[in-house]
């Protein structure tokens, strides 16, 4: 993506490094004990290190560089590695629970293993196999990146375990909702702000600074953070549900096919006929193609798709003009713009 900010790209750079050195670590530890654990911990290797854009690392690093740290020490890097691999243990539990056979365009973990049970012609059920397997790996990413931040004073560990506490809560939410089905538009706002703003912009902006030694600018940072982080997910959620399979590396309108709570659905169904209404319906894995494409025109008829777009550049000029109560310290207000605009305006 050409529009990728180098305040971005240069702190992506420098955790891929770091995190390609923990795991060669890792793997030299434990694969003298059994070969066959290099597997898993090969496998979480190549999932870190086969995408993403390492938004949560970066926004770790300007936490960091506003609460007064140097922008090229290492730091924050222990922090950028411990969000990373805990977005490595959301995605592949994520990728379980959605029943989702491709990310990045490739095989999800729990697929991978399907694939192994079944060339191997081994024992019992292939899908409760890969499933129980990636739910491992998923595990193991989580004390991974628990692990990172062993040595931290107690606010930044405040801000670490805030940050995974919300992150398991806002998936439950999320997995009810998706069962449920009756998810209005506020619980499905509050399902975003504690599954994806809080731990993707908001803690690690926070984790940063609590690692620079400036907890106290926290509140300051959730007056950016939480309102970009709601139009990330937002984007997000366009994305899965309109986004091109070629640059998403998921099929076109995943999102509908899984249920997800979203707040655009729930606002399509708030406004929506009778008709209208039945062809809602069709959410769920039983969707086909025609269906999506019924769905997808309904969402654009109702008003949802052109309301979440303008809720977006609400949200992203609120955050925007948070940003000046920040300190500006090395360039942190320039790169704090030049995120938001990012993460708002991708297509992947």
């Amino acid at each position: 993506m050409s529009n990728v900010p180098r305040q971005l790209t240069e702190v992506a750079d420098r955790t891929t490094a770091a995190l390609e050195a923990i795991f060669a670590a890792e793997i030299a530890t434990w694969r003298d004990l059994d070969p066959m654990i290099e597997r898993p911990l090969t496998d979480l290797a190549e999932f870190v290190g086969g995408g993403g854009k390492r938004i949560r690392p970066a926004y770790c690093h300007w936490g960091f560089v506003t609460g007064g740290g140097d922008p090229t020490s290492d730091g924050a890097l222990a922090g950028c590695c411990a969000v990373e691999l805990l977005q490595a243990f959301a995605l592949v539990h994520d990728d379980v629970m959605d029943g989702s056979p491709t990310r990045r365009g490739t095989p999800t973990v729990w697929a991978r293993y399907i694939e192994r049970h079944q060339a191997g012609g081994w024992n019992g059920e292939d899908r409760r196999f890969g499933e129980a397997a990636a739910i491992l790996v998923g595990d193991i990413a989580m004390v991974m990146a628990d692990r990172q931040m062993g040595g931290v004073d107690e606010a930044t560990r405040s801000v670490w375990d805030r940050l995974r506490t919300e992150l398991n809560f806002g998936q439950y939410l999320d997995v009810v909702g998706t069962a449920k089905g009756d998810v209005t538009a506020d619980m499905a706002r509050t399902i975003v702000a504690n599954k994806t703003a809080g731990y993707t912009i908001v803690r690690p902006l926070q984790l940063g600074a609590a690692m620079a030694g400036s907890p106290e600018l926290g509140d300051a940072l959730a007056a950016h953070g939480m309102p970009l982080g709601i139009a990330f997910q937002l984007r997000d959620d366009m994305l899965g549900a309109f986004g091109d399979s070629a640059k998403t590396g998921k099929p076109v309108g995943d999102d509908l096919r899984e249920g997800k709570p979203t707040v655009m659905l729930a606002l399509a169904r708030e406004a929506a006929s009778a008709s209208q209404c039945s062809v809602l319906d069709r959410v769920g894995p039983s969707a086909t193609d025609t269906d999506v494409d019924a769905i997808q025109q309904v969402m654009i008829d109702t008003g949802a798709v052109g309301k979440i777009g303008d809720e977006i550049e609400r949200l992203l000029e609120e955050a925007l003009q948070a940003i000046d109560a920040l300190p500006d310290v090395n360039g942190s207000r320039a790169a704090l713009r030049a995120l938001a605009d990012f993460v708002v305006d991708r297509d992947t």
